[in-house]
């Protein structure tokens, strides 16, 4: 009885400490999921919001699941998005990817110059989506020859024309090829009662108070005007120093003279430009052609039972085809020191970055859950009906995205509207014609400190020549007036900095 007793103890006291050892490696384990746990990384970001609202935060969940890491995303209303920048600068409260404007990274370019932001170009060897970025895009980006930051692509130029198609086909013009061409429907679509009503009740061009994203920039980039710098003799110069700038002028000039465009467009709004053109005064457009989906759902409403098409190629008086180009980015995400410490960090932080590059993250930032909130036809992006979700759960995550379709494999739109359509292909088209401005990367503190005042010196001689209140003699003298407020200094710098 005593031996039994004494097994069935010993037997006991074998399970208790196999117990307690599983226990104990059930402990180690659960010490390890605490340790996995602290270690997932926890990426800290600011970015612009373009919404009314924050945004829901399904998404954000999504990510954070899918790549494994904790997001904490500040939302900064975009109107005043400068001016928590420059807070958070100055309070050392930057979090740890940080996004910012073109002009807003040449605001910041002396802190990056002195080291507060991590020089990231050398880390792209270990990653092998932030590699496959576009080297043209890369290079726009650099401060003094080295890659601080990560760029949200756009196209380099959607810039070209928007016309009523039913207009033109029934006085028997083409898409216009040639800026001859292009005078030619502005004159016909003004004169020839292209609507058929028998009343002088039409214009040719819709044009408004912006002289970059309205018509003159790209009519000018049409008659081959530098994109805002060129080379002349081998020094830079600002755009309106040359002959083609002046005979671009002339060209809007001769089409407001004749009342082929809208008289007033120097003080004409956006909305009453899109007006213009959608309630059929006027039948030609110069500027996003992207807007031409927009445009026509609105004119529909008005009438059923017209027709716009889009087209780029339209060559200037020395035969070539060329239309002004962006840097190709939207913004950039930069990564301040005070808020990364360590290489270890930065490296967590560029893998987060490395990951939305891919197909999967890209598409999720771009158009949200597939089936959900977009359909996939024929290889493109069908976004769904229930533009509010969209909206509330979708767009402000595309400030996440990093690159382009071509280089993080995104789904491209598709549209069930022709014009649409078309303009995917156009804008691919205008890469082969592209002026760059060979200033994005050069350094010039006068413009950075006076440049948008002095601008406005040419913007206002621009305006006065083409609307006939000043001549060539006082456009030369306001010129002058640039230069002799800090224009030459502006010259000087540029060039230096090459």
């Amino acid at each position: 009885m005593l031996v039994v007793l004494f097994s069935m103890v010993l037997m006991l006291v074998v399970v208790a400490c196999s117990n307690d050892e599983g226990g104990s490696t059930d402990k180690k384990d659960g010490a390890t999921d605490k340790a996995e746990e602290k270690a997932k990384p926890k990426i800290s970001i600011m970015t612009k919001l373009h919404t009314a609202e924050v945004p829901d935060d399904k998404l954000k969940k999504l990510l954070e699941e899918k790549a494994n890491v904790e997001l904490d995303i500040e939302w900064v209303p975009d109107n005043n998005y400068s001016d928590k920048l420059n807070t958070a600068f100055a309070t050392g409260t930057f979090p740890q990817a940080v996004t910012m404007g073109a002009d807003q990274v040449i605001q910041f370019k002396e802190a990056i110059r002195d080291g507060q932001f991590w020089e990231i170009g050398p880390y792209f060897d270990e990653f092998k989506n932030l590699a496959k970025l576009n080297e043209t895009v890369v290079k726009n980006t650099m401060v003094d020859g080295k890659v601080y930051s990560l760029y949200q692509g756009r196209p380099f130029s959607r810039q070209g024309l928007i016309y009523r198609k039913d207009w033109a086909d029934k006085l028997g013009l083409e898409a216009p090829k040639t800026v001859d061409e292009f005078y030619e429907m502005a004159r016909a679509f003004s004169e020839d009662d292209p609507d058929g009503n028998g009343k002088n009740d039409t214009i040719g061009l819709t044009d408004r108070s912006d002289l970059v994203f309205g018509v003159f920039k790209t009519i000018a980039s049409w008659h081959g005007t530098p994109n805002n710098w060129g080379e002349k003799d081998g020094e830079l110069l600002p755009e309106f120093m040359f002959p083609e700038y002046k005979e671009s002028m002339n060209f809007v000039k001769k089409l407001r003279d004749n009342k082929f465009m809208n008289q007033d467009f120097p003080v004409t709004s956006k909305e009453d430009q899109q007006a213009m053109f959608k309630n059929g005064t006027a039948g030609m457009y110069v500027g996003a052609m992207v807007d031409v989906l927009g445009m026509y759902n609105d004119a529909m409403e008005l009438n059923p039972d017209l027709e716009y098409d889009v087209h780029n190629y339209v060559a200037g008086p020395s035969g070539e085809f060329t239309v002004w180009s962006n840097p190709g980015y939207n913004n950039e995400i930069v990564f301040p020191k005070s808020a990364i410490k360590t290489e270890e960090e930065l490296k967590d932080v560029l893998a987060f970055f490395d990951l939305m590059m891919t197909p999967e993250f890209s598409n999720l930032v771009q158009w949200g859950v597939e089936g959900e909130h977009y359909t996939v036809e024929n290889g493109f992006a069908v976004v769904g009906d229930d533009q509010d979700t969209i909206e509330r759960e979708v767009f402000a995550y595309n400030m996440l995205g990093i690159g382009e379709p071509a280089t993080n494999g995104r789904y491209e739109s598709q549209h069930n509207y022709e014009p649409r359509q078309k303009v995917e292909e156009l804008i691919l088209e205008n890469d082969k014609h592209l002026i760059h401005d060979p200033t994005i990367t050069l350094d010039s503190d006068t413009y950075v400190k006076d440049g948008a005042r002095l601008q406005e010196i040419i913007n206002d001689a621009t305006y006065n020549y083409m609307l006939g209140e000043i001549d060539e003699a006082g456009f030369d003298a306001e010129v002058e007036k640039w230069k002799a407020q800090g224009g030459s200094k502006i010259i000087e710098e540029f060039n230096a900095s090459r």
